[in-house]
């Protein structure tokens, strides 16, 4: 009989599952929908989390249906990174999750900063409005009889576990970070009781890929999964997409291109930014995974010259790069990476009055700033190898592939299945079989396509960065670097 593992990614808009052998082939996948969220305020976004667990019970139930008798034999699931939300005893949630973008704790961050100080440097990343732990305190500060009926401050994926098993208990190192996990000393720190919030009341937290509970008899019935099915702890959204890339060795490097870009690699070492563009998280494996975000994309290109031009008009476009123009492409004001720039904002200089080469231009410049990162990435300490796995809606686009090859001088290679439930599906195979994760996701993803950059161009895209430095430093201020 075939065996499956399973992978279950609960996001912002609905749950997917998805079912794998021990070869990692796909051997079955579900969706659904969540249950629409209320208008958010501004710097606010909660979301309700008893919606959560019907819409993945649904799908599980789906996935197992669609299996054609295949064996479960584990599941791990991942979540958006940053969610929160406190539920009593028995794991009833006590209000809306507060969401991964809800900013509202602002001066419990700057609390938070203030008071740990040694922390931040010595993890390399400070605490924003956004990130679990100033709203876990703006919990326990604002709304204080709520904060004493909670039990446990569970993240999204620690929910769904918490349903699946019917222990309110666990978490992952992944998902922990942004609740201040400490991933050097694998604790939580003394300076989270100094801020008076209970350590008790925060998770206990092992390895992403550790088995650490099994499906219950009451979850099995909502299912269709066996109970005694294993349950793997998984990760936050972004390491199960990157394990989904096929990274397996320090120096391999995803870059995720969608409405803003994002990239994440494997180190050996932590890395540490003083200015706070690249943070690491930490591998399953014990690696760590520098990584950031940028606010280049696809967003500002399409917003310029429109969706249907950027897919049909692309690939002519592509061919009549390198363009002596210079064009950092923003969508909005401000920019995270390569640099920290709050007040930055988009600029073209000489840029083609063909609305063609124009576009070609603000791709040449995406792919710019692109290859800007990685060698921040390489300033910092971290290698940067050979290929880069893409990833996002832009790496559908066959032409800019070929074009962010020649900018970045690097092999660019799509993966077949980049998506957070493989990802997971891959860490249920591994904690089943007391494999490492790296080498299985090494010998499992697939690429679809793999792009070789052209090199009679190098020494121009090397020549036109310079120039977009020299452009960045006079509109934006000095450069640091």
């Amino acid at each position: 009989m075939t065996q499956a593992y399973l992978g279950l990614d609960l996001g912002t808009q609905g749950a997917r599952g998805v079912a794998i052998d021990a070869a990692g082939r796909v051997l079955a996948s579900a969706e659904r929908p969540l249950p629409p969220s209320p208008k958010s305020e501004a710097g606010r976004a909660e979301q309700d989390a008893e919606g959560w667990w019907p819409a993945c019970a649904d799908c599980l139930a789906e996935l197992c249906a669609a299996m054609n008798g295949a064996e479960p034999r584990a599941i791990s699931v991942d979540s958006t990174s940053g969610t929160i939300v406190p539920v009593d005893a028995h794991g009833t949630a006590l209000r809306p999750a507060l969401m991964y973008n809800d900013a509202r704790a602002v001066a419990e961050a700057e609390e938070i900063n203030a008071l740990a100080g040694d922390f931040t440097a010595r993890l390399g990343y400070g605490f924003p409005a956004a990130f679990a732990l100033p709203k876990i305190l703006w919990l326990a500060r604002q709304e204080p009889d709520l904060w004493a009926r909670t039990a446990k401050v569970l993240h999204a994926a620690d929910f769904i576990v918490a349903r699946l098993c019917g222990e309110v208990r666990w978490s992952d190192w992944s998902n922990a970070l942004k609740s201040g996990y400490d991933l050097v000393d694998l604790r939580w720190p003394a300076f989270i009781a100094d801020l008076g919030i209970d350590v008790g009341k925060l998770p206990e937290v092992v390895a992403p890929g550790s088995v650490v509970a099994q499906v219950s008899q009451e979850a099995a019935r909502q299912t269709g999964l066996p109970a005694g099915l294993p349950i793997v702890a998984g990760c936050s959204d972004g390491t199960a997409s990157l394990l989904a890339t096929g990274l397996s060795a320090p120096g391999e490097w995803n870059s995720t291109l969608g409405t803003t870009l994002a990239i994440r690699g494997i180190s050996s070492d932590l890395v540490r930014d003083p200015e706070g563009r690249i943070y690491c998280h930490r591998h399953p494996d014990s690696f760590w995974l520098p990584g950031g975000a940028g606010n280049t994309g696809a967003a500002p290109i399409a917003a310029r010259f429109g969706e249907d031009a950027l897919r049909a008009d692309s690939a002519q476009a592509m061919a009549g790069a390198p363009y002596d123009a210079i064009v950092y492409p923003l969508g909005g004001r401000g920019e995270r990476m390569p640099l920290s720039r709050p007040a930055a904002e988009a600029f073209s200089i000489k840029e083609p009055s063909d609305p063609v080469a124009a576009l070609g231009a603000w791709m040449q410049g995406q792919a710019l700033a692109e290859r800007w990162c990685f060698e921040l990435c390489e300033d910092l300490g971290c290698p940067v190898g050979e290929w880069i796995a893409v990833t996002g809606g832009a790496a559908r686009n066959d032409a800019w592939l070929q074009l962010r090859a020649d900018v970045l001088g690097r092999e660019v290679r799509r993966p077949r299945h980049a998506y957070a439930a493989y990802g997971s599906a891959l860490l249920a195979l591994a904690g089943r079989t007391g494999e490492k994760v790296s080498e299985i996701a090494g010998r499992a993803v697939e690429f679809e396509i793999a792009v070789e950059p052209r090199q009679e161009h190098a020494a121009a895209y090397a020549e036109l960065l310079a120039r977009m430095k020299a452009a960045v430093a006079e509109r934006w201020g000095i450069l640091d670097q």
